[in-house]
């Protein structure tokens, strides 16, 4: 029996692949199983091929496999595309209509199921998803029955005979599978304990961070892989009073977003790369009138429209740098789903105590990939709103004085009113401005307000928690190995067996990017023989980070930019020669 095992469903976009993938992920969760999913899908609504793949363990797992144990294909070009991955013995269940061929050298074994057929005559093709799952249960030795309970969540607002035909659907790929295949339990799983475990993408825990820190708006515009955060919040926000509006553009998102924190509510944006660029401008504005603002970046392959539905780390320079003019501003980089919940309250945290952007950062595989996450600590979810002043600290100003809204003090940090405050009124613009706001070119007034503002943030490193993830067991290590966001889980699978080599790893996950904890880092640079940078970009954006930061005589690059996430394989095997 195994400890693990990845399954893959593939065919051509809008025949139910996800669904296909949901429900059989969806089931092994509730039986207590940890999964990690990733899909690629095409930039279209329908056609092209599509794949969902996903990790089955009975311990926790951070990364996609190396390679695959089951192909479930509804298409001959799944076959092609996918079959280089499955591991010696692995099994491809495919459907008889298209005739399945392997190609030559293959050591897989095809078991042909028809699975439109099968569908066909219980009512509709459109059921073949189920019988591919009933299919895949019986090769594992589950019944048929197990996936009972998603069924009737996905399926009974349509009637309890819709219920019934799709279990009957199952079943009947389960019977058909068993009749037909010799050692049909091969790959069955050791059980799971049982136990209930959260199973969500990283979106849905940014709109559950953002819930849960109070914000009660968001404006933003649909673009992938960030949508989902605003789908998930259209349902949720109306329960707590709040709203979602949808935005003819990003610079419209943006501004809207700035106007609701002005106005005191805790709003935010979600973007990808274009987004971003467009939001630029507003992000200043953000600064200069130090304006609480969340930001979230959902990276995606660029430049321009570039690869919408792929993998790439590329907006790292954009986030710091493509706002002209200095102003303090907040990166922060989840690397696994339930981080992004809580990285999500702390960014509204960091947003009302620095008024400043804030910009939380993921990728797509972080976004988008499904992962079993351990149930939320909420005790854990604290709200602070900085030096936000209600109306008995404000005191009576002299005729025709205004509030000192942008007062010098020694952090940076000026106490904020909200917009009617009595005693509180002040002058808000996106020109260089004196303490109460009223516009300023004057040169000693220029250096006084950039330097508050700039030094807001300087101790932010030594703040925040957990800057940069560290794993170091070794005080001479042959290799440090440096990272960011959903890279972490296919370096931490690649460290053992590294050091099985006797090559001596520590890693270090930048969490916090900007302002940069050098002061954290560089202790671990040091020491090092070797630093290697692992990322998704062409031109080593995270490295030139470091570079720019820390002391550090060399960095060896591991950079991928094609659109697909790093395996731990490949990590393993590109460490291993830069030794």
């Amino acid at each position: 029996m195994l400890e693990q095992l990845s399954w893959k469903v593939g065919g051509q976009q809008g025949e139910g692949i996800e669904s296909t993938g949901e429900i059989f992920a969806t089931t092994l969760n509730r039986l207590g199983y940890y999964l990690y999913g990733y899909r690629h899908f095409s930039s279209r609504i329908k056609g092209g091929h599509t794949n969902n793949k996903i990790r089955v363990s009975i311990k926790p797992l951070n990364a996609i496999s190396d390679d695959l144990d089951i192909l479930v294909a509804f298409d001959q070009e799944t076959i092609d595309v996918n079959v280089h991955e499955l591991r010696e013995g692995g099994v491809v269940i495919a459907d008889a209509k298209f005739n399945p061929e392997l190609p030559e050298g293959s050591s897989a074994t095809l078991y042909a199921v028809p699975f439109t057929e099968i569908a066909t005559e219980l009512g509709t093709s459109l059921m073949k998803n189920m019988v591919a799952v009933g299919a895949s249960s019986a090769l594992l030795g589950l019944e048929p029955e197990v996936f009972r309970e998603v069924v009737e969540e996905i399926f009974l607002r349509k009637g309890t005979s819709v219920v019934e035909k799709n279990m009957e659907a199952l079943k009947a790929g389960a019977a058909f599978f068993i009749e037909k295949a010799e050692n049909g339990n091969q790959l069955q799983l050791k059980e799971a304990d049982g136990k209930k475990r959260m199973f969500m993408i990283g979106n849905d825990a940014i709109g559950m961070g953002a819930v849960a820190a109070g914000s009660r708006f968001m404006a933003a515009y649909p673009i992938t892989p960030a949508s989902e955060i605003m789908e998930y919040l259209i349902k949720k926000l109306p329960e707590f009073g709040g709203a979602v509006i949808q935005t003819e553009d990003e610079i419209a998102a943006c501004t809207m977003a700035i106007g609701a924190n002005y106005a005191g509510v805790r709003s935010f944006t979600a973007s990808a790369g274009p987004g971003l660029s467009l939001m630029a401008e507003a992000i200043g504005l953000s600064g200069m009138t130090e304006t609480p603002l969340v930001i979230v970046d959902t990276q995606r392959g660029g430049p321009s429209i570039g690869l919408p539905t792929k993998q790439e780390q590329s907006d790292l320079m954009a986030m710091i740098y493509s706002t002209h003019g200095d102003i303090p501003k907040v990166v922060m980089a989840p690397s696994t789903v339930e981080e992004a919940f809580y990285d999500t309250v702390e960014a509204f945290n960091i947003a009302e105590e620095y008024q400043c952007p804030v910009i939380l950062v993921t990728d797509l595989a972080l976004s988008l990939g499904k992962q079993t996450v351990e149930p939320l600590d909420f005790s854990k979810v604290e709200i602070r709103r900085g030096s936000l002043q209600n109306e008995d600290q404000l005191t009576e100003q002299e005729k025709g004085e205004y509030y000192k809204r942008y007062e010098l003090t020694e952090t940076g940090v000026s106490p904020r009113v909200l917009p009617g405050q009595k005693n509180g009124i002040h002058h808000v613009t996106g020109v260089e401005h004196d303490q109460t706001g009223k516009p300023s070119e004057s040169a000693t007034n220029r250096i006084e307000q950039m330097e508050k503002r700039l030094r807001k943030v300087e101790a932010l490193p030594e703040r925040f928690p957990t800057p940069v993830h560290i794993h170091a067991p070794h005080e001479e290590p042959d290799l440090l190995v440096i990272g960011i966001n959903s890279t972490r889980g296919a370096i931490e699978e690649a460290i053992p067996r590294l050091e099985a080599d006797s090559i001596r790893v520590n890693h270090a996950h930048i969490r916090l990017v900007h302002p940069f904890p050098k002061h954290e880092l560089q202790p671990y640079l040091t020491k090092a023989k070797k630093v290697v940078v692992v990322e998704h970009n062409a031109t080593a954006q995270l490295a030139s980070l470091i570079k720019m930061n820390c002391d550090v005589k060399a960095i060896e690059n591991v950079l991928r930019y094609d659109g697909n996430p790093f395996l731990p394989g490949e990590i393993y095997q590109t460490c291993k020669e830069l030794i």
